[in-house]
């Protein structure tokens, strides 16, 4: 079985880890203080971290160390724009052993739609009209990951209108929320997440930073609120 189809069945909120370099050390970081998911990189610029990820070839090595790792989600970014994703890589992630890919809605091929072998989930950004997420689960997609903050406001504080945009997304897709750390979240925020109908709260670059102790301390806290949260986890339908 897939291990996010899966995890998403069985526990009601999850922490996952975007890695800022396909490093296993850095993952070793996040799985020892408790994440549940990984997420990787290729063929994109990454923002946050900023840094630039490459083909699959280059970074392949590193992945499959980091699938070793563990036994839980692992997904990845298969690129940056429509004309990053390659269609001879996607044929390999399964065999790699990722789980779910994670991509922009409008820089996601239309052929990654109806492939299943991966589970499918996509991102909307700031500028995404929210209700069109209405007709994402018809088509097949099984996670929306809330990437609504504009660039220029990353690791601000988070606001009550994030809470507001999270918690429609949620109700309009119904489909499991992925939250991400754009904002500079708190593990006292972890709560109103959950509200908001998360499932899997993504904390990246920055949150955790870019090293291995800044990853390390920032699971550690948010591992802790979530736990402390228990089954109070309500979710948004």
């Amino acid at each position: 079985m897939n291990r996010f189809r899966a995890s998403l069945q069985t526990k009601p909120l999850q922490l996952f880890v975007s890695l800022p370099a396909n490093d296993p050390a850095l993952a070793k970081a996040a799985l020892a203080e408790g994440a549940d998911g990984l997420k990787a990189h290729i063929n994109v610029d990454h923002r946050a971290s900023g840094r630039a990820f490459g083909p699959l070839e280059h970074g392949e090595t590193a992945i499959r160390e980091i699938r070793s790792l563990f036994d839980g989600p692992f997904g990845i970014v298969p690129g940056g724009s429509l004309t990053d994703v390659k269609p001879e890589e996607i044929d390999r992630l399964a065999e790699i052993g990722i789980d779910f890919y994670s991509i922009y809605g409008h820089h996601m091929p239309a052929f990654l739609v109806r492939d299943s072998r991966l589970a499918r989930t996509f991102a909307v950004d700031a500028a995404f009209d929210i209700r069109l997420a209405n007709a994402a689960r018809p088509l097949g997609m099984e996670a929306v990951e809330a990437s609504v903050v504009p660039g220029g406001e990353y690791g601000t504080p988070l606001s009550f209108a994030d809470l507001l945009k999270y918690r429609t997304l949620a109700n309009v897709s119904e489909l499991p929320l992925i939250v991400p750390s754009q904002r500079r979240l708190e593990p006292e925020d972890v709560p109103s997440l959950a509200d908001c109908g998360a499932r899997v709260i993504l904390i990246g670059a920055v949150v955790t930073g870019t090293g291995e102790d800044g990853i390390r301390r920032a699971v550690s806290r948010f591992r802790e609120a979530i736990d402390r949260l228990g089954g109070k986890t309500d979710g948004a339908r």
